[in-house]
């Protein structure tokens, strides 16, 4: 059973939750560009799965029924223990490598991209992820792991470490000996040189401690969140996409074939000969100004797009294939372009998008309240964009 459907409506509540207490406490850990952009690649990330080729159920599926060495015997409740600490080291090793290798790097970076760390930097995933990362799940089918229990045990691992997403929580006493906690998860999200490459389990941080990637916070060296280049975008499909171009312009411009090799399979920080690319500024914190009217704006109508987004997961065998692909197209531009209003680009692109909603209304097989009642909402949206993109310190460079 796939746990995360069941726990959307909790990380939801949660992130308000923490969002008020943020507030309450004067904390200063979110900022709304960076966690829209954060929710934008959750909501990204999710609705990939539903239209994309599923790779990994296939290979899955061939594995389990062609390569597996021993049949699954285990029942009940240990039969979850022993798949769950199996899943898990499979997870430690997925993880370190996607930090090691560039090819698994440009998957993974999505997540690390956010410079705050709350709880909508959990939901901050990678639509790309299906390309390689069953790799490291193979060994649980050739052990013959049950599907459903695989699917299981994943889920839970996945549910477990969006609470470990938080400043919130300092120390948990002997469990950080144990556990991946908030304190040892947060250094695994620093790009300080010191906390690089650090802290990769999912639940159990005894892999980090028995394979040499351990490493504990030090009060001394405050935590400096993001990647060492920062994304400078607020583009969700950028955010996907943007190493895989870094490693196509760097397969072109180096000479020799063994470099254009090594750019995809070697470490991330690998520079080919021939190519020139700047010193790491460490510290980079991107925050284009916008006022508080457009930061609104960008906030009602990605609350929108969350809706777009439950609706396709919660009602995918009502909406077809041809719906779910409808909806995808309209949910993928409609993130770019806000993306774009909170870096302050391409403000016509915002009209485009509003026509858009009214031309997939007309499409899209909706009960007669919405079909009432949505055009009115994009109406309103379209009357509150006129007023907020004519602001005198909004004004944004024009569409291209």
């Amino acid at each position: 059973m796939d746990l995360v459907p069941y726990a959307i409506p909790f990380f939801l509540l949660a992130i308000a939750v923490e969002l008020g207490w943020n507030a309450w406490k004067k904390a200063g850990y979110y900022r709304s560009n960076d966690a829209i952009n954060s929710l934008s690649l959750g909501v990204l990330s999710t609705a990939s799965k539903l239209v994309l080729i599923d790779i990994a159920g296939r290979v899955y599926g061939w594995v389990q029924q062609d390569l597996a060495i021993v049949q699954w015997t285990l029942d009940g409740w240990l039969s979850l223990v022993v798949a769950f600490v199996a899943y898990d080291f499979c997870y430690y090793w997925f993880h370190r490598i996607s930090h090691e290798r560039r090819i698994f790097w440009a998957a993974h970076v999505a997540h690390h991209q956010s410079e705050e760390y709350n709880l909508t930097t959990a939901l901050r995933q990678t639509s790309t992820g299906f390309l390689l990362g069953w790799l490291f799940y193979v060994p649980c089918f050739m052990l013959g792991m049950p599907a459903d229990v695989f699917v299981t045990v994943a889920s839970a691992n996945l549910v477990y470490q969006f609470w470990v997403h938080t400043r919130f929580v300092r120390t948990l006493g002997p469990l950080e000996y144990v556990l991946v906690t908030p304190m040892n998860h947060r250094v695994h999200h620093a790009r300080n040189p010191e906390y690089i490459d650090k802290n990769y389990g999912g639940f159990f941080i005894l892999w980090d401690r028995l394979f040499g990637s351990y490493k504990a916070q030090d009060s001394r060296v405050p935590i400096d969140y993001g990647i060492t280049r920062g994304l400078n975008s607020w583009n969700p499909l950028w955010a996907n996409l943007h190493v895989y171009a870094d490693m196509l312009r760097d397969t072109i411009s180096t000479p020799r074939l063994g470099d254009k090799l090594r750019v995809w399979y070697g470490r991330t920080g690998f520079v080919p000969p021939g190519v020139d690319k700047p010193p790491v500024q460490p510290g980079n914190h991107y925050d284009p100004p916008v006022s508080r009217t457009l930061k609104l704006y960008a906030s009602v109508q990605f609350a929108g797009l969350i809706a777009v987004g439950l609706a396709m997961t919660y009602g995918s065998d009502r909406l077809g294939a041809e719906g779910l692909a409808l909806l995808y197209v309209y949910l993928l531009a409609s993130l770019v372009i806000l993306g774009w209003l909170l870096e302050r680009r391409k403000p016509a692109w915002e009209w485009l998008r509003l026509l858009g909603s009214l031309l997939l209304i007309a499409l899209l097989p909706l009960p007669p309240s919405l079909q009432s009642l949505l055009p009115a909402l994009v109406l309103v949206s379209g009357v509150a964009w006129f007023f907020v993109s004519r602001q005198g310190k909004d004004r944004m460079q024009p569409a291209v």
